[in-house]
């Protein structure tokens, strides 16, 4: 029941997702938290990732998402560049955590100050142009595809 005299605020989609994005962060650390500390940078199998590892991944892809949020354009990488830096940030916990919790902010920030009239906008990237909207999703949706994968950690170590 709609509240008496009191006007309903909607929510924007900015909103959501820059509160999703903060909130995912924070959800994907607690996540590795109950991970062993030792077990932080285990990873199954050979080809396996990290806790480590992906969160460092976040932590740059938000950085990226918040610069195709502002550019309205994806720069190629230079991938070898991209993985060494990701690697090197994975080394650290402290480092990274802070990485993680920082990036997301700054994306959140970006993600609140996109107008509705760009949402549609389309930018082309090396896999199909994606919109706008589709970038504003995307640190949100990164970092809960990973909370994912460090679950799966969690299970495999019992």
């Amino acid at each position: 029941m709609p509240s008496e005299g009191k006007p309903i605020m909607p929510v924007t989609l900015q909103k959501h997702f820059a509160d999703a994005t903060r909130l995912a962060a924070r959800d994907l650390l607690d996540a590795t938290l109950l991970l062993p500390e030792d077990k932080r940078s285990w990873k199954p199998l050979e080809k396996g990732r990290s806790a480590l590892d992906q969160i460092a991944e976040c932590a740059m892809i938000n950085g990226n998402s918040l610069s195709i949020l502002q550019t309205h354009r994806f720069s190629m990488l230079d991938m070898d560049a991209w993985l060494a830096a990701k690697a090197k940030l994975a080394e650290d916990w402290e480092q990274c955590s802070a990485s993680l919790l920082s990036s997301a902010d700054e994306a959140a920030e970006a993600i609140l100050a996109v107008p509705d009239d760009q949402l549609s906008i389309e930018i082309a990237t090396p896999w199909r142009p994606m919109s706008v909207t589709d970038i504003i999703v995307y640190p949100y949706w990164n970092m809960s595809y990973h909370q994912g994968q460090i679950t799966y950690i969690h299970s495999l170590l019992g």
